[in-house]
């Protein structure tokens, strides 16, 4: 993301000033502590006073809880790039915020509260942010940018029908699904943008030779063939079909991130992040199609996009756009690329926990504990970079 163009007369909070700041803050702290609290849920050590199952729960509150925050956080700074437009700052900004939170608790008390009002009110958060960049995109008339709300209303119907599920199901299933293509599908679309164009950039200045290829009809064919192996495995995630276009699609992504000159960006780790966290996103379909073929468990594949592609990505990009708009220079300190260590390292326990059986316990504590220490320990470093003014103010 390129630096804001423009800005109000602002004198609030620095936390207010822009959207990525309270949103990756209180994201990160939710991913942290929401995991924690898992791992001793999952011992049955822990209970809650949720409607849904615990497990559940844990999915919800990844998938459409911690991720849309960081997800917004991103689209609240971006969009104003996109559309020259001013971003959302102050009291708008604190009540989408208070939203989002509200969510997080009514979910966490839905046996309680109850699941019509858990549900409407979760789902609202969502749906303000989807009218928030509908709005900036429409009056700033950025067209090619609308597919972006595509992704966002599949994301918002997907939480919907997870409420939905869990009430009259009671476990959920097609809806897990569904919030995990819908995020795999921004990834790639936000990926295939921002991996070359960063890569590019430090490699024109720094090692010059050769560079990202551009983006292309090779890009979008990887995309709708993406599109049509997830839409598959919503529909029929155990149809041969559909394992045969996941593993596909798993091959063309491979040679789509190995397109981004990813090997030669080993001295600028906020880069290089970026290209390994990606990785799992190929990985993740290639582990789907062979779960779809009967060949492995479903989770592995799951674990593969949601652990390592989304936990790893977001906090790729959450670093490098916290230093970017708060006028610090762009490298990883060392206590970064710790916590960039320990995603990645929470990722691979999370998957082996599947293929191994006979570790899966210690490893799911391994990958429990690691994820935590990720997310707080972004919290920690960044905290001062979120909660202060710009450096050049």
């Amino acid at each position: 993301m390129a630096p804001i163009p423009r800005l109000r007369g602002y004198d609030g909070p620095a936390l207010l000033s822009y959207g990525f700041r309270p949103f990756f803050l209180l994201g990160s702290i939710y991913a942290g502590l929401a995991v924690l609290a898992w791992v001793p849920m999952f011992h049955g050590q822990l209970e809650i006073i949720t409607a849904f199952t615990l497990r559940d729960w844990h999915v919800h509150e990844m998938l459409y809880g911690y991720l849309p925050a960081i997800i917004t956080g991103f689209l609240l700074t971006a969009v104003p790039n996109w559309t020259g437009r001013l971003p959302l700052q102050g009291k708008p900004l604190l009540a989408l915020v208070l939203v989002w939170v509200a969510g997080r608790v009514v979910v966490t008390m839905s046996a309680w509260v109850g699941w019509a009002i858990t549900a409407v009110v979760d789902v609202s958060f969502l749906l303000a942010v989807a009218a928030t960049v509908a709005r900036e995109i429409i009056a700033g008339r950025n067209w090619r940018n609308l597919k972006v709300l595509i992704v966002l209303g599949v994301l918002l119907a997907g939480n919907l029908t997870f409420h939905l599920e869990a009430h009259v199901n009671g476990m959920v299933d097609f809806a897990i699904r569904v919030g995990v293509s819908a995020t795999v599908m921004l990834v790639m679309l936000i990926g295939g943008r921002i991996i070359p164009s960063f890569t590019r950039n430090w490699l024109a200045r720094e090692n010059p030779g050769r560079l990202p290829s551009p983006f292309g009809r090779f890009d979008a064919a990887s995309i709708i063939l993406a599109g049509a192996a997830l839409l598959a495995w919503c529909v029929a995630p155990d149809w041969t079909g559909a394992g045969a276009l996941l593993l596909m699609t798993g091959l063309v992504q491979t040679l789509r991130l190995a397109r981004w000159a990813g090997d030669r960006t080993w001295r600028d780790r906020l880069v290089l992040i970026l290209h390994v966290t990606y990785a799992f996103v190929p990985v993740g379909f290639l582990l789907a199609g062979a779960a779809s073929l009967g060949w492995l468990p479903a989770s592995a594949g799951v674990h593969a996009w949601t652990a390592g592609a989304f936990g790893g990505m977001t906090l790729a990009v959450m670093s490098r756009a916290s230093l970017g708009h708060t006028g610090r220079t762009l490298v990883a300190s060392p206590a970064t690329q710790v916590v960039y260590g320990l995603i990645v390292v929470a990722a691979v326990a999370r998957i082996c926990a599947v293929l191994e059986p006979k570790l899966s316990v210690a490893l799911l504590d391994v990958a429990g504990f690691a994820w935590t220490a990720a997310f707080l320990g972004f919290a920690l470093v960044y905290w001062p970079v979120l909660t202060r003014p710009r450096l050049n103010a």
